[in-house]
């Protein structure tokens, strides 16, 4: 089943996300808490889906945490988590870009971006290819600290991890095992 939780390619990924996932519930947590409504009520379900269906009004780990309450209609899993046949996951998985992303004080432009591309990507694996898992997954931890690669840094990356056998993408944990994988290709 696609809602079960992933295994991490790294501990510091693990700690990551781990991480994500609780400024997320936050999020939702102070949404609730601004529009007095209570958890686990008919109104934070209907507040999920008015937010899951006008993601731009609002901060995407608000949004994510919308999403993480509600299920898909058509095969029951957490929305967005179903199998990428699903069409109304697949419909929520791309609405959600339309979210707001403000970077935070004393990262480059972009970074909270990237942060939100790469969480998306960590959150629905099943819907990208073990090279964009692979590519995004090592990256988190860094943008997270507050790093972002300059284009050339990312397009080397990428050239690498391109080198890679999907089974290869899924075993590696840094940059360095992917550098090393790589070189005499």
């Amino acid at each position: 089943m696609t809602d079960a939780a992933p295994t991490w390619r790294s501990p510091r990924l693990a700690e990551v996300v781990a991480g994500l996932d609780a400024e997320i519930r936050r999020a939702w947590a102070g949404l609730l808490r601004d529009r007095d409504v209570a958890p686990d009520s008919p109104e934070e379900t209907e507040l999920a889906r008015l937010v899951a269906d006008d993601p731009s009004a609002y901060d995407w780990r608000t949004v994510d945490g919308a999403i993480d309450r509600l299920r898909c209609p058509d095969c029951g899993s957490r929305l967005t988590g179903g199998p990428a046949t699903c069409g109304t996951c697949e419909f929520h998985h791309r609405m959600r870009f339309g979210a707001r992303e403000v970077d935070r004080p004393g990262v480059p432009p972009g970074n909270e971006h990237a942060i939100r591309v790469a969480t998306a990507v960590a959150r629905a694996r099943h819907r990208y290819s073990p090279r964009a898992r692979a590519g995004y997954e090592l990256l988190l931890p860094d943008l997270v600290a507050g790093a972002l690669p300059t284009t050339p840094q990312a397009q080397s990356a990428k050239a690498l991890i391109n080198k890679l056998t999907p089974a290869e993408c899924d075993r590696v944990t840094s940059l360095a095992d992917v550098r090393h994988l790589a070189a005499d290709r």
